[in-house]
């Protein structure tokens, strides 16, 4: 099940499908949701800043568990990692410059920064 998150290139709301058997969003649908709704409004918050004529944006995404010998690309040799597939549509009347620099400010996204960087999550009971 896909995760989708879509915006318009005014504000900050986001409207978010996720949880397809109507019971609830599970915690990777939440996930999901905050790397969509980052993803869109920083895309959508450049573009009004350069004012560019970006009209909305969607993100399509999904979380998969892959083997790690499966992606060429990972650092991680053995085991099971995390795959993270995002789709970005943008809509509006963006040139081929403009569309390929909102797909990089997109990974530019504080989400995305965290996602991608070290994490250091300490618990302790209270």
């Amino acid at each position: 099940m896909a995760v989708v998150v879509r915006g318009g290139a005014t504000g900050f709301a986001q409207e978010i499908e996720a949880g397809g058997t109507d019971t609830g969003a599970s915690p990777y649908d939440l996930l999901l949701a905050a790397l969509g709704a980052c993803t869109s409004m920083t895309v959508s918050m450049y573009a009004r800043r350069k004012q560019w004529p970006l009209e909305g944006v969607t993100v399509r995404l999904r979380h998969a568990r892959i083997h790690a010998q499966d992606c060429a690309e990972c650092e991680t040799g053995e085991g099971m990692l995390d795959r993270i597939e995002r789709e970005i549509g943008l809509t509006g009347p963006l040139d081929a410059e403009q569309r390929g620099r909102l797909l990089e400010i997109a990974n530019r996204c504080p989400v995305h920064r965290t996602l991608v960087s070290e994490i250091d999550i300490r618990t302790r009971l209270v």
